[in-house]
């Protein structure tokens, strides 16, 4: 069941995540517009898609799965604090969308986290511990 659990969650995190690529990577209106506002256009647009793309990718690779999600929290808790510092929840009229969608994007991650702490343990010891 935990996997079938993780599964459902790095799927969903990654398609939210890769549904936005097609307007960072095109230079969307909406995507310049709010990466503007954020006063990072253009390279904050695709340093962001770039980045976004690497933690699906490591979401989908279940011995990656605990930094994908790693990365993901963090990358989430810079927008979301954009959007509540900056940008403000609802963007170009979408009711918050972008905003709501970073949020599910959030918790995705962290249970993913909770439920991939062996391996979050295990790249701790190896890293941090044999130096």
């Amino acid at each position: 069941m935990k996997n079938i659990i993780s599964w459902i969650l790095r799927i969903t995190a990654t398609v939210i995540l890769w549904q936005t690529l097609y307007f960072k990577f095109t230079a969307h209106p909406e995507s310049v517009e709010l990466f503007t506002k954020l006063g990072v256009e253009p390279w904050g647009r695709i340093g962001t898609g770039i980045i976004e793309l690497i933690i699906g990718i490591l979401l989908l690779i279940p011995s990656t799965a605990f930094l994908g999600a790693f990365f993901g929290a963090g990358t989430m808790s810079g927008a979301i604090l954009s959007h509540l510092a900056i940008i403000g929840i609802a963007s170009k009229n979408d009711g918050g969308l972008l905003f709501g969608l970073a949020i599910i994007v959030l918790v995705c991650c962290l249970i993913i986290m909770i439920l991939h702490k062996e391996q979050g343990l295990s790249f701790y010891k190896r890293v941090v511990q044999n130096r």
